[in-house]
């Protein structure tokens, strides 16, 4: 399953925007490889800069390493319930409220990037076990439709987004 074969229907709002930074890798494949990636180019970051702020107000990196961690199980969670056909309108999440009660400038880069990685790896595993029907369903999260597959495919170009913005804000 690659992104470029997702329908129309598959989802819409802001969800688009991170289909499209997800690449046109393979589903699983690339699941497996922006993770690999992100590890290695968050590695590399110079330890000064993980409890940097661009300005006031803003995020870490450590911050946002766990936003993307928070924003993986969430997109994960939504994609079990729609892959068991589970119909229930899901709402959005607030993230700053997640960044607030997360507690991640007290932890290590290693615990977040070792959590990640779990996470990561979990939801590979719940990918793989899906058939390809239900990699079609489709269901509504944060007022707008989208399906299982399309959800996998939000999880890495979200990644990626994130990695983008310390390339241009933070380092």
């Amino acid at each position: 399953m690659y992104s470029n074969q997702l329908v129309e229907n598959e989802y819409s709002g802001h969800f688009g925007t991170y289909i499209k930074q997800a690449g046109d890798g393979r589903l699983i494949e690339e699941l497996e490889i922006s993770l690999h990636e992100f590890i290695r180019f968050v590695q590399n970051i110079p330890l000064d800069k993980f409890d940097y702020r661009y300005a006031e107000g803003k995020w870490t990196i450590k911050d946002i390493i766990q936003h993307i961690i928070d924003s993986e199980r969430v997109f994960a969670y939504r994609a079990l319930r729609f892959s068991r056909n589970d119909k229930t309108p899901l709402s959005s999440f607030e993230e700053n409220d997640y960044a607030d009660n997360a507690n991640s400038n007290n932890r290590s880069i290693q615990d977040l990037l070792t959590e990640l990685s779990a996470l990561r790896h979990s939801t590979l595993l719940f990918y793989k076990s899906l058939s390809e029907e239900q990699l079609k369903n489709i269901g509504t999260a944060s007022n707008n439709q989208i399906s299982v597959r399309a959800l996998g495919f939000v999880i890495i170009g979200h990644q990626k987004h994130h990695q983008k913005v310390f390339e241009e804000r933070y380092l």
